[in-house]
C-alpha cells in the first residue's frame, strides 16, 4: 500500500471544543462551532480570526456554508438553527420548531433549502427564502445525530443513536415546491426519482427508501460518496463501516476497524479512494477504500476528535478536537520540476515535461516506470544535467523509504515509450560534475558515475539530513540548524550559516547569491554564505526564483514578493491559489500549480527595479525611471524617506501634507512655502517657521509667524534682525491687544523706559513704576509719582537707564550659510523645472513681497483707524565712509573662485547610512537572546514561541532589559556631549562588517554558579529564596546563547533543572503554611510532602524529601506508607 499521511498542519486554533467545522467553497475560510457558543470565522492560509458571531445559548454542533450566497447556517443546543450573513456579520433570522439540541445543518446545493437533524427524533427541511419548515421527517426512535443532502440525487441519508442508518427519498418534496421561477429546470423535476411503490393518499414529501442494519451501537456520523453509490458511517462500536446502494436495495460492503473508541465522524475524500475518520481515541486515521486498510494514522496526545470537514476542491481537511482545530492536507503538492536557462522540466502523470519558456512550447519528454505504489506527491526533487541530457529524480513514498532514478533524456523526438531508469536507494540526489552525481545514503555522501556505480563513498558530518546543489565539486549539506558548503574532492566543510529548517535553495544565475527557504524565514547569503539579510514572513514561503538583476523573487500562499539582497523587499501582486514559481523572464512569471499546470504571470517589476537602481547608485537609471516610470504609493515614499531621498519622493506625491513632509525633511524651503499656504494651518506654519529658522531664512520666518499670530516670537525674531521699526510697530499691535505682558517685553526689547513705566503705572504697579524712574534715571517722572502717591518709599536717585545696544546695520535677507554643493537629484529636479518653465520666475528679485510684511489693519479689529502704515522698510543706503570698493582690483585668471551650489558641473552625493549593527545582530542570529539585545521584541516573541513554546512574555521583562543593558556601552565625551556608543560583539575576532553577534554577559557558567548557590538555598531550607532565585535561572535559560551542541543539552538539563525545583519548592512552601489542625489538613499535608518526592531532585535534596514525607506519614500512623 502507498503512503498517505497528513501533513504538517497548515493552520491551528487554540479554543474551546471545537464540535462543527465546514469550509467556504471558494474563500480561504474556515468555520468553526465551539462548545461554548461561539462561532469563530478563520483565513486558513494566513492562520487569522476574521471574526467571531455569539448569540447562541450553549453549544453549537451544525454548520455549514452557502454554495453562492454569502449565508450560513447554525445549529445549537438551544434547539434554534440560524441563518447568518458574513457580509452584514448578523445573524439574519431563526428558525423555530425542534425540540430537542440540534445536531448538524446543511445547505442544499441547489435548492434553498436547509437540512437538521436534532435529538428530538425529527429531521426538518427548512426552505430559507420563505423562514418556514417544508418537511419533517420522523422514524428514528432515538437521537439523530446527523443528516445530509445527496450531492446529485434526491436523497437525504441520517444516522442515529437507534443503530440505524436511513436513506430518505425526497423527490416528491422537489416536485411539490417546484415553481417556474425556483432556478429548476423543468426537466430535473420530470425526471427526479419518485417512489416505485404508489401511495394512495398521494405523493409524499419524504418515505424512506433504505434502512441500514449493522451498527452495534449508536451512529455518530454518515455521509454519502461524491460520485459513487456508497455511504459511509461511523458508530459508537469503534468501527466504521461501507455500504453500498442501488434503486433496490443497500448493503453493507465492509467494515474498517482499528479506533480504540469511540468514532465520532467520517468523510469519503473528494477526488481519492480513501475514507477519513476520527475518534474520540485522539486520532485521525486514513482508510483505503478499495483494500479496507488504515494506510496512516495522525495522533494527538491530549485531545479528542469530534467532527472533521473536506474543503469541496481543495487537498484540505480540518478536523475538531477538545483544544481547537486543525487544518491539514493529506498529500504534499509540490510537483518536482528543475530549470535549466530557458527550459523547463517537471512532472505531470507519470511524465516528464519539457517547455521551452520563451515559447511556451510543452511536450513529453519521457515516461517514467513507476510501480503502483509510487505517487505523484512521493516526488520530492529533480535535478537536470546540461551537458548529458539525464535527470535525476529523487522520491520518499514512505517514511525512512527514499530512492532515486536516473533518467537518460530520448534523443528523438517520441518519448511514448517507458524509459526504464537506473534506480537505487537514498535520498537528495544532486549533480556534482558533468558525469557525477551525489547521493545521501546511510549517513554517507556516494558519488557515482552515470551507470551508477559507485565512484566515492564519504562520510557526511554528523546530522546531515539533505543535500542542495551549491555548483561543480560542491555541496550544500543540511543538518536541520546550520547549512555547510562542502568540497566533495577536498572532503572538508568550507563555510557555513546558522539558518534552522531550511527546506529549499536556490540560486542565481550567477551563483553568486543563495536563497535559503525555510517555513516562514528566507535567508540570502553570498557564495561563501555570508549571511546578506534575512526575510520574515506570517505566512509559509512556498518557492523562489532569481531575476536577472540580481533580484530575488519570492511567493507566498497569496502573495508574489520580491527582496533585495539589502533586506529592502516588497509586493508585487496577490495570488488567488497557490503556485510555484520556476523563472521570471522580465515581466512574465513562468509557474507551476498543484495541478501540475504551467502558468504564465504579468507582473509590475519597476519598484524593484527602481530600488535595485538606488541602492546601485546608478543615478542615470534612477532618474529616467523618476521623469518616466509611474511609481506610486505609500510604500516607494517611506522607502525612499528612509533612504534618505525624499528629494526624490516629492514627484511622487501630490497631497500637500505629504508634499510638506518630505520638503522639510529635505530642506526644499520653496515646495514647503507652497505646501503651507494650500493646507494653512498652524502647525503646517509652526514646522515650516522652524525649519526656516534653521536654515536662516528669516522672511519666512517672519511670514509663518505672522500667519500663527505668534507675537512673541515675532518680537523676538525683530530684536535679532536689529529692525527696530517693527519692533516699535509690535508694541502698539500689543497695546490694541491690551496684552499688557507683551506691552512691557516689547519695551523691554526697543530699550524704551517711559514706555515701561507708562504700562507699569497703567496695570496698577506703582511702586515698580516709581523704582523703574528712579533707578533709570527719569527724575521728572518719578517727582511726579512722589507727589501722587505719598505712601511711596523714597530712593535714592541718580541711576543711568539699562538700554539695549542699538543695532549696526540691518540684518541680510538670509544668514549665512555653509556652502554645499547640490547633489544629484536636487540639480536634475532644478534642471526639469527650468525647462518645464521656460525661464526663470521674474518676480523672484522682488523677495517675498506683500506675504513678508504685516498689515497692522489686521489688528484693527474694528477699533478705528490704521494704527500706521505697512511694515515694509527700505532698503538701507550705502554712507561714503569706507572706501572698499574693489571693481578696479585686477585678479590673476587662474584664481577660480566659485560660490557652492552655484555651479551645475558637479554635485556631491553623500554616502547611504551603514546597516545598524542591531539589525546585524537579527540577520544573523534565530537566538531570543540576540534579538533582545537588539531590542527587536516582536521577532523575539516569535523566536520564543517557536523554539520553546512560550505565550507568556510579561515574566521575561527583568532578563530582557538585562540583556539590553549589557549588550551596549558608552565612554563618556566631553563635557556638553553625548557619550560614544557601542556594540561589543563576542565574536569579535571574525565577526567583520556583518557577521557580528550580540556580546552580553551573562554566560553558561555564570548561570551553574548560580545553580549551585539555588542548591545550597535549598539545602539550608530557604526555600523561598531558593524558589526565586531557580525561577529566575529558568527565565535567563530562555534567553542564553549557546553555540556548541554539548552546551545546548546542558541548557536543556538546566531548564528542566529549574522547572523541577520550581514546582517543588512553590508546592513545598504552599505545605508549610497549611493549617494543621484537622486530620484532613494533616491528610493533605501528607499528600504533598508525598508529591515532592516525586521531583526529580538532586540526591541529597531527594534525601531530604523523603525524610519529611516518612515523619508526617509516622506522626500519622501510617506505617505502612512511611515503609515505602
Amino acid at each position: 500500500a502507498y503512503f498517505i499521511a497528513p501533513q504538517t498542519p497548515k493552520c491551528e486554533s487554540k479554543s474551546a471544543r471545537v464540535k462543527g467545522i465546514a469550509f467556504h467553497p471558494h474563500r480561504p475560510w474556515v468555520l468553526s462551532s465551539l462548545h461554548n457558543g461561539v462561532l469563530q470565522l478563520w483565513d486558513y492560509r494566513m492562520c487569522t480570526l476574521i471574526d467571531r458571531y455569539e448569540e447562541h445559548d450553549g453549544p453549537v454542533r451544525g454548520i455549514d456554508f452557502h454554495r453562492d450566497q454569502p449565508l450560513f447556517v447554525s445549529g445549537g443546543d438551544d434547539y434554534k438553527v440560524k441563518v447568518w450573513n458574513y457580509k452584514v456579520k448578523r445573524c439574519l433570522f431563526t428558525l423555530l420548531g425542534h425540540l430537542d439540541y440540534v445536531r448538524t445543518t446543511r445547505f442544499h446545493h441547489e435548492n434553498p433549502w436547509i437540512l437538521s437533524a436534532s435529538d428530538d427524533q425529527t429531521i426538518r427541511i427548512w426552505n430559507w427564502q420563505a423562514r418556514t419548515c417544508i418537511c419533517v421527517m420522523t422514524g428514528h426512535n432515538h437521537y439523530v445525530m446527523c443528516a445530509d443532502f445527496h450531492p446529485k440525487e434526491d436523497l437525504v441519508v441520517s444516522g442515529s443513536l437507534d443503530q440505524t442508518i436511513r436513506v430518505w427519498d425526497i423527490s416528491g418534496l422537489r416536485r411539490k415546491n417546484y415553481s417556474p421561477g425556483s432556478g429548476m429546470s423543468a426537466t430535473s423535476v420530470l425526471t427526479s426519482k419518485l417512489p416505485t411503490s404508489p401511495d394512495l393518499f398521494g405523493v409524499t414529501d419524504a418515505v424512506v427508501k433504505h434502512v441500514l442494519e449493522g451498527h452495534d451501537r449508536g451512529v455518530n456520523w454518515v455521509s454519502f460518496h461524491p460520485t459513487l453509490a456508497l455511504i459511509v458511517s461511523a458508530a459508537d462500536d469503534r468501527n466504521v463501516k461501507l455500504w453500498r446502494m442501488n434503486d433496490a436495495k443497500a448493503w453493507e460492503v465492509d467494515t474498517c476497524r482499528g479506533h480504540f473508541n469511540n468514532v465520532s465522524c467520517c468523510l469519503f475524500h473528494p477526488r481519492e479512494e480513501l475514507i477519513l475518520s476520527n475518534s474520540e481515541d485522539k486520532t485521525v486515521r486514513v482508510w483505503d477504500m478499495t483494500k479496507r486498510t488504515c494506510i496512516s494514522t495522525f495522533r494527538r496526545d491530549t485531545e479528542r476528535f469530534w467532527v472533521m470537514a473536506a474543503h469541496p476542491t481543495l487537498n484540505l481537511f480540518a478536523a475538531g478536537h477538545d483544544g481547537g482545530m486543525v487544518v491539514f492536507k493529506l498529500e504534499r503538492e509540490r510537483p518536482a520540476f528543475a530549470v535549466a536557462g530557458n527550459s523547463l522540466f517537471y512532472v505531470k502523470d507519470k511524465h516528464i515535461r519539457h517547455c521551452e519558456l520563451g515559447t511556451s512550447k510543452d511536450a513529453v519528454a519521457l515516461t517514467m516506470r513507476h510501480s503502483s505504489s509510487v505517487r505523484p506527491s512521493h516526488l520530492f526533487s529533480m535535478s537536470y544535467n546540461r551537458m548529458e541530457n539525464a535527470v535525476l529524480v529523487s522520491s520518499q513514498p514512505g517514511k525512512g523509504d527514499a530512492f532515486y532514478e536516473l533518467y537518460a533524456m530520448p534523443k528523438s523526438s517520441d518519448a511514448s515509450s517507458a524509459i526504464e531508469p537506473r534506480k537505487s536507494s537514498g535520498h537528495s540526489a544532486v549533480w556534482v560534475a558533468r558525469n557525477r552525481f551525489a547521493v545521501l545514503h546511510n549517513s554517507e555522501i556516494v558519488v557515482k558515475n552515470l551507470k551508477n556505480e559507485t565512484t566515492k563513498s564519504i562520510p557526511a558530518p554528523a546530522g546531515t539530513s539533505c543535500m542542495y546543489y551549491a555548483g561543480t565539486g560542491q555541496l550544500l549539506l543540511n543538518d536541520g540548524e546550520a547549512i555547510t558548503l562542502y568540497d566533495v574532492q577536498q572532503k572538508r566543510s568550507l563555510a557555513s550559516v546558522r539558518v534552522a529548517k531550511v527546506r529549499y535553495v536556490v540560486w542565481s544565475g550567477d551563483m553568486q547569491q543563495v536563497a535559503l527557504l525555510s517555513k516562514h524565514t528566507i535567508t540570502i547569503c553570498s557564495r561563501k554564505l555570508e549571511s546578506l539579510c534575512t526575510v520574515h514572513e506570517n505566512v509559509r514561503v512556498k518557492s523562489a526564483c532569481w531575476d536577472d538583476s540580481g533580484v530575488l523573487v519570492y511567493n507566498t500562499s497569496n502573495h508574489i514578493k520580491y527582496s533585495l539582497t539589502n533586506g529592502d523587499h516588497g509586493i508585487i501582486r496577490t495570488l488567488d491559489v497557490p503556485i510555484y514559481l520556476c523563472s521570471i523572464k522580465g515581466r512574465n512569471v513562468y509557474c507551476l500549480d498543484r495541478q501540475g499546470k504551467i502558468r504564465m504571470l504579468n507582473v509590475d517589476v519597476t519598484e524593484f527595479k527602481f530600488k535595485t537602481a538606488l541602492v546601485e547608485r546608478k543615478y542615470d537609471e534612477v532618474l529616467r525611471m523618476v521623469r518616466t516610470a509611474s511609481l506610486v504609493g505609500q510604500s516607494i515614499i517611506a522607502y525612499l524617506q528612509k533612504k534618505g531621498y525624499p528629494e526624490v519622493a516629492l514627484h511622487f506625491v501630490k497631497d500637500a501634507r505629504t508634499r510638506l513632509n518630505l520638503a522639510l525633511e529635505c530642506g526644499n524651503l520653496e515646495v514647503a512655502l507652497d505646501s503651507a499656504k494650500t493646507l494653512d494651518d498652524n502647525s503646517a506654519w509652526d514646522r515650516l517657521g522652524a525649519m526656516a529658522l534653521a536654515q536662516g531664512n528669516h522672511q519666512v520666518v517672519e511670514m509663518a509667524y505672522q500667519r500663527t499670530k505668534n507675537f512673541d516670537r515675532l518680537a523676538f525674531l525683530y530684536l535679532l534682525t536689529g529692525n527696530q521699526e517693527k519692533l516699535s510697530k509690535m508694541q502698539k499691535i500689543a497695546e490694541v491687544r491690551k496684552d499688557t505682558s507683551g506691552q512691557f517685553q516689547y519695551a523691554l526689547y526697543s530699550g524704551d523706559v517711559a514706555e515701561r513705566i507708562r504700562v507699569l503705572r497703567s496695570i496698577g504697579q506703582v511702586a515698580l513704576a516709581y523704582m523703574t524712574a528712579k533707578t533709570s534715571g527719569f527724575d521728572e517722572e518719578a517727582a511726579q509719582l512722589e507727589a501722587e502717591f505719598p505712601h511711596l518709599q523714597a530712593l535714592p536717585s541718580g541711576g543711568d537707564a539699562m538700554v539695549p545696544q542699538l543695532p549696526v546695520g540691518s540684518c541680510p535677507p538670509k544668514w549665512p550659510l555653509l556652502t554645499v554643493s547640490k547633489g544629484l537629484f536636487a540639480a536634475a529636479m532644478a534642471n526639469d523645472a527650468v525647462a518645464a518653465d521656460g525661464a526663470d520666475d521674474a518676480g523672484a528679485e522682488s523677495g517675498w513681497g506683500a506675504d513678508a510684511d504685516i498689515d497692522l489693519d489686521a489688528f484693527d479689529d474694528g477699533m478705528g483707524g490704521g494704527l500706521g502704515e505697512e511694515l515694509g522698510g527700505d532698503d538701507d543706503a550705502g554712507g561714503p565712509g569706507w572706501d572698499v570698493d574693489d571693481d578696479d582690483l585686477e585678479l590673476p585668471a587662474d584664481l577660480d573662485i566659485g560660490i557652492g551650489g552655484e555651479s551645475s558641473d558637479g554635485f556631491y552625493a553623500p554616502p547611504p547610512p551603514g546597516l545598524a549593527q542591531t539589525s546585524i545582530w537579527t540577520n544573523n542570529s534565530r537566538l531570543p537572546g540576540d534579538h533582545a539585545c537588539a531590542g527587536a521584541l516582536d521577532s523575539m516573541f516569535r523566536l520564543l514561541q517557536d523554539q520553546l513554546g512560550v505565550v507568556e512574555f510579561a515574566p521575561l521583562k527583568p532578563a530582557v532589559m538585562a540583556l539590553f543593558a549589557q549588550s551596549r556601552t558608552a565612554v563618556l565625551g566631553l563635557p556638553s556631549t553625548p557619550g560614544l556608543r557601542g556594540h561589543p560583539h563576542r565574536n569579535w575576532q571574525e565577526a567583520g562588517a556583518k557577521q557580528g553577534l550580540a556580546g552580553y554577559g551573562m554566560r553558561l557558567d555564570h548561570l551553574a554558579l548560580r545553580v549551585q548557590a539555588a542548591y545550597q538555598m535549598t539545602t539550608g531550607g530557604k526555600f523561598a529564596d531558593a524558589a526565586v532565585l531557580f525561577r529566575s535561572l529558568l527565565l535567563s535559560a530562555a534567553m542564553l546563547s549557546v553555540d556548541k551542541r554539548k552546551d545546548v543539552e546542558e541548557v536543556r538539563q538546566l531548564i528542566a533543572v529549574c522547572r523541577e525545583y520550581v514546582l517543588g519548592l512553590v508546592m513545598e512552601i504552599h505545605r508549610k503554611e497549611l493549617a494543621k489542625a484537622s486530620a484532613e489538613e494533616q491528610k493533605r499535608q501528607c499528600e504533598l510532602a508525598a508529591y515532592f518526592t516525586h521531583f526529580n531532585l538532586q540526591p541529597v535534596h531527594l534525601v531530604l524529601t523523603l525524610r519529611t514525607a516518612l515523619n508526617l506519614f509516622f506522626r500519622l500512623k501510617n506505617f505502612k506508607m512511611a515503609s515505602s
